[in-house]
């Protein structure tokens, strides 16, 4: 094959010739998200975190079935012109994302890449466009406090005591709509993570266990694509939470690059941790999707920004492993959204 067709951009990134635009996006978080820092850039905030449905894992799959439906209407599109669909969530078999999908007669794509799942279905969905095998794409996905509580941690009602280094799964669920025209922002680079594991077994400290694979991706689409971090106004990552992001800070400083001046994180955002109890800040798949559908995607449609690096964070673990002693696997994709 001729160089000319050749998108691969050193390991780990490609670059897509025909970028796909981000044509819509839609947001819907819970009541605490709803009233955080990030509020006003919400399309949905809901009063009740049960979204009208008898437990928190079918409100979970509601707001999924909203988020995705809503951001097609927002396109100017209907369920018939979406040619592929991909999501995913936290549950097991991802039911939040299957049982949504039920509901449209959209062929579907479930992915599970625990927090990170936000940039894998982006990342994924654009090659598809892209490549010509798709006109438009929905990428989403989602996460409960709640259901995630009680599948990973304790019953609710157990009030077991938070440590400092432990995050506040988001309830939330984001989507967005890939097309191949318009004055939108364009998915140029995918940087698909490997995984990384620095023996971290606390489940309450995921930001420690994820830090290593956000700043090793970092560090490779700077390396595959000659960018640096100047090159971007803002690069933010999943759900670090305060504590992982000054870890991934620290270890890209080793690698030879300071991100500080333009690093966010989106789970060190969305709560206000003093005010709400937090601690370390937000996390779960439904975090970098509200944030980057909500927040970052108006940013960039305002042209406040030009280019943002989105680096979803996730967490590999499952209440099988964690019983079996086993320590947390991390992993993250970068996703370079700008306009020209």
């Amino acid at each position: 094959m001729g160089d000319e067709f050749n998108k691969r951009r050193g390991q780990q990134t490609i670059e897509l010739k025909e970028p796909p635009r981000i044509i819509s996006t839609f947001s819907i978080v819970g009541p605490k998200e709803g009233e955080g820092p990030l509020k006003h850039y919400f399309d949905e905030v809901l009063k009740d975190d049960t979204c009208g449905e008898e437990s928190y894992e079918k409100a979970e799959s509601e707001m999924m079935y909203k988020a995705i439906g809503e951001s097609i209407k927002k396109a100017g599109l209907t369920e018939k012109d979406i040619n592929y669909l991909f999501s995913g969530d936290l549950l097991n078999q991802i039911i939040s994302s299957t049982f949504a999908a039920r509901k449209f007669k959209i062929p579907f794509f479930g992915l599970y890449g625990a927090c990170s799942t936000m940039s894998e279905s982006l990342s994924l969905g654009a090659l598809l466009v892209d490549g010509g095998f798709a006109d438009y794409v929905v990428a989403a996905t989602s996460s409960h406090f709640s259901s995630a509580e009680r599948q990973f941690r304790f019953p609710l009602n157990y009030g077991a005591q938070r440590s400092k280094t432990a995050q506040w799964t988001v309830t939330g669920a984001g989507a967005m709509v890939l097309g191949r025209k318009g004055e939108f922002p364009k998915v140029r680079y995918i940087t698909t993570g490997v995984v990384k594991d620095y023996g971290i077994t606390d489940p309450s400290n995921m930001g420690a266990a994820m830090a290593p694979a956000a700043a090793h991706t970092i560090y490779k689409h700077f390396k595959d694509t000659g960018r640096e971090p100047k090159d971007y106004d803002l690069i933010a990552t999943g759900d670090l939470g305060r504590v992982g992001k000054k870890i991934a800070n620290e270890l890209l400083l080793e690698y030879g690059y300071d991100i500080k001046d333009n690093h966010i994180d989106c789970g060190d955002m969305i709560f206000n941790d003093v005010v709400q109890n937090t601690e370390s800040g937000g996390s779960g798949c439904g975090c970098s999707a509200v944030v980057a559908s909500g927040y970052l995607y108006k940013k960039l449609m305002t042209k406040e920004v030009k280019k943002v690096l989105l680096v979803s964070t996730g967490a590999l673990m499952s209440t099988t492993s964690s019983l079996q002693g086993e320590s947390i696997p991390g992993i993250a994709h970068a996703v370079s959204m700008e306009f020209d």
